[in-house]
């Protein structure tokens, strides 16, 4: 019987690293990529979803008045593909409320920090400014608050005393390629769900941190 795949689209404005984790984890796993967006037109990881033959669509921000027709584009861009989850993957746009609650319970983001310290940007020059000794990621569902919405999953790394915020960066980027193609098969399965704004797998809530992911 022919397996059915859980269709994401995945939302980038950059380089795209995620995605390439995520279009690798896809050959053996239980999700398709349907459409790569971004709201750059030079972004590189349109090239990567390219080389796959990823169909990818440009919905640039700076051609809208204001965030809310740019957020109602986006949302018609990705509703033409009919995807089953919206994935963000370095999208550095702040999504309106308008759009959250679209795609409410199926829109997944990767935030570089042990939510909820440090929310936004700089995460890593931040937890070295506030002398962590652990750093890491945090897998989450979107809501309307910044980085705010309930945790799924986390993985940390250690904080040394030579690190940068470069070489944190990459310590939690190796994570964060392991950690996000895990929790979207997790929702590709059907195990993983938002429910009275909190997240649950397998029927269970989970706890404020998500669950903890080690090596």
């Amino acid at each position: 019987m022919e397996s059915t795949h859980c269709k994401i689209v995945v939302l980038i404005s950059g380089n795209g690293s995620n995605l390439q984790a995520l279009i690798d984890a896809s050959v053996h796993s239980n999700f398709k990529i349907a459409a790569v967006i971004s709201n750059k037109a030079d972004a590189f990881g349109l090239q990567r979803a390219q080389r796959d033959d990823i169909p990818t669509a440009v919905v640039e921000h700076k051609d809208y008045e204001d965030r809310n027709e740019f957020d109602r584009a986006l949302m018609e861009s990705i509703d033409s593909y009919s995807p089953d989850l919206v994935v963000l993957a370095g999208f550095m746009r702040i999504l309106g409320a308008e759009f959250v609650s679209h795609f409410r319970g199926r829109i997944l983001n990767i935030h570089p920090s042990l939510l909820p310290k440090f929310p936004g940007i700089n995460t890593h020059q931040r937890a070295l400014d506030a002398k962590e000794k652990e750093h890491g990621v945090s897998v989450h569902f979107v809501t309307e608050e910044l980085d705010g919405g309930p945790v799924i999953a986390q993985d940390r790394v250690k904080v040394s005393k030579d690190d940068t915020a470069g070489s944190l960066a990459e310590k939690v980027l190796e994570k964060e390629h392991l950690l996000y193609p895990k929790v979207v098969s997790w929702y590709a399965a059907g195990r993983l769900k938002l429910e009275n704004n909190q997240a649950t797998l397998d029927g269970s809530a989970l706890p404020e941190g998500g669950v903890q992911v080690h090596p």
